[in-house]
């Protein structure tokens, strides 16, 4: 069974930065793509950064210039570097990833998701 640990939410004042963390364990035979989705309360599960095995991304609008995601295949880890952080990027940001599982079927897995809290 494939997990996905997420670390590095908090509490940061706006025109900060944080920088999230997401480690996949478990039996895969590849990883296609992983990326950062967000859900404000409300407001429906978005987007935010991907990145393929091959190394490209893909942002939402709302947070290019300012997010960078980046991931370590060595590692099987992904990272979200938050910087200028604003209070409209206060959600639960969760970890996502495609892959291949046995028999090379399709697989994909979310991770338990980790606050992000903008304010002063």
């Amino acid at each position: 069974q494939v997990q996905l640990v997420e670390s590095g939410g908090g509490l940061v004042q706006p025109g900060g930065s944080l920088r999230l963390s997401c480690l996949a364990t478990g039996r895969l035979l590849s990883i296609i793509k992983m990326g950062w989705y967000r859900q404000a309360p409300g407001k429906q599960r978005e987007l935010v950064a991907g990145i393929t095995s091959g190394g490209s991304t893909n942002y939402a609008d709302s947070v290019k210039g300012r997010f960078t995601i980046s991931r370590d295949n060595a590692k099987n880890t992904v990272y979200l570097q938050m910087n200028s952080l604003k209070p409209e990027d206060t959600a639960v940001y969760y970890c996502n990833l495609d892959g291949h599982g046995s028999g090379w079927s399709v697989v994909n897995y979310w991770g338990q998701g980790t606050q992000v809290t903008v304010s002063s």
